[in-house]
């Protein structure tokens, strides 16, 4: 169905459509497609405001398959992560888009790690994932150049290429007749008794329900449509590096950390890509931009909103050591080299090249917790995800058919 045209008296084209979707990365292209499936009957309009769409996170995501093993079991996380993983390697079947389960180690390097893998083991349990812990030498079977002493085995892990994902999805959106707009930045959102107006940069939109997917700009958005975020972002800037080819062969799948409870981030590791090559990282340091992927890239709006939250001041004051570790890394090779070799100690600096960097929308909490599931904020015509973290690309399919429910609810 495509979207209706009417014109306003000052000459401007403002279209109709049934429902909007602020967001062309991966969560918000997989409620629309979700939305079309159920409903195909209905006029949606995807609104991207970049070039093109998966610019942001979806893009420079690492392309992990998760299958769901650290999150806890009762959370949104680890339900819609097992769901949506099933539903993405269907999605990739259909499609033709080469995925491939090529299996993760999570691996203790000393006793204390070793005594913490019985937990997340656990965890994957009750989850319903496929892992098993091993010894060191199966370990060495599997990844002969890690240092681990035990590890847990995860061979349901996989990789693909979410931006492939993402762009297949923008294609089967317009083949269903409805639209994904670029380049249409929405600068607007005002609500009336049986419409939500959403003015962009391509147009204006009258429609009936909205969504926003608004990923780094989350906050802004929801706060656009006159609510109060619950959520407030804070960009984090992860870089990596690549192996040059020479040195692939000291990593054939994923080689993960045993995560540090007292660190709110994973820890660098190693990760295959499905287009080829091995990916290394990432160190976690703040970004001065919200698409601050260069260090030298500063908005001073997103950092002065950074540093202004009482959240993000508590979280750097109870984690400085680390912060200053992660710094320190982000300008000296060598010292992110010494991280890379505490799982793989062959490493050296010559097998690294640098790789582009990826920002990540964490959410804090005014308390200075990471808000570490996601969250929604709905209201009578709106559905706002609000923080969408990691598995969020691996469950978008499984996000979005929870978002159609939930639109459903309001009579769509």
């Amino acid at each position: 169905m495509s979207v209706a045209k009417t014109r306003q008296a000052k000459g401007r084209i403002v279209q109709k459509c049934d429902v909007a979707i602020v967001g062309g990365g991966i969560v918000g292209l997989a409620t629309a497609y979700q939305l079309l499936l159920k409903s195909p009957q209905l006029s949606v309009v995807v609104l991207e405001k970049e070039p093109e769409v998966a610019f942001h996170q979806t893009g420079h995501n690492s392309g992990v398959l998760h299958s769901g093993i650290y999150y806890r079991p009762d959370s949104l996380r680890a339900k819609n992560c097992r769901a949506g993983k099933l539903a993405m390697q269907e999605f990739c079947e259909q499609e033709d888009i080469p995925f491939e389960l090529c299996g993760k180690v999570i691996v203790a390097v000393d006793k204390i790690e070793e005594e913490r893998l019985k937990g997340i083991y656990e965890r994957g349990q009750a989850n319903g994932v496929e892992c098993e812990i091993i010894s060191q030498s199966r370990l060495n079977e599997i990844e002969p150049h890690t240092a681990g002493i035990a590890a847990i085995h995860v061979p349901e892990t996989g990789i693909v290429d979410y931006k492939v994902v993402a762009q297949r999805l923008a294609k089967k959106i317009r083949e269903a007749g409805s639209n994904v707009w670029l380049n249409a930045e929405v600068t607007e959102i005002r609500r009336e008794p049986d419409k939500v107006i959403v003015v962009s940069k391509q147009g204006e939109l009258k429609c009936s329900y909205l969504v926003t997917c608004g990923g780094l700009w989350a906050d802004r958005v929801i706060e656009m449509s006159g609510e109060k975020a619950e959520a407030p972002i804070v960009p984090f800037r992860g870089e990596f590096f690549e192996l040059k080819p020479e040195a692939e062969y000291l990593c054939r799948g994923l080689i993960y950390p045993v995560p540090d409870p007292s660190f709110p981030f994973l820890g660098v590791h190693f990760t295959k890509i499905i287009s080829g090559g091995v990916e290394c990282g990432p160190n976690a340091v703040l970004a001065f931009a919200r698409d601050g992927y260069k260090k030298t890239t500063l908005n001073l709006r997103d950092l002065s909103n950074s540093l202004a939250h009482p959240g993000f001041l508590k979280l750097a004051a109870s984690n400085w050591q680390t912060g200053i570790g992660e710094m320190w890394r982000s300008w000296n090779k060598h010292a992110f080299v010494k991280a890379l070799q505490r799982l793989v100690p062959d490493i050296r600096s010559e097998h690294l090249i640098a790789a582009p960097s990826g920002v990540r929308a964490q959410a804090v909490g005014r308390d200075g917790k990471l808000l570490d599931d996601f969250v929604f904020q709905e209201s009578e015509r709106i559905v706002h995800v609000g923080n969408a973290p990691s598995p969020a690309a691996t469950a978008a399919l499984n996000i979005g058919k929870l978002i159609v429910e939930r639109l459903n609810v309001r009579g769509v």
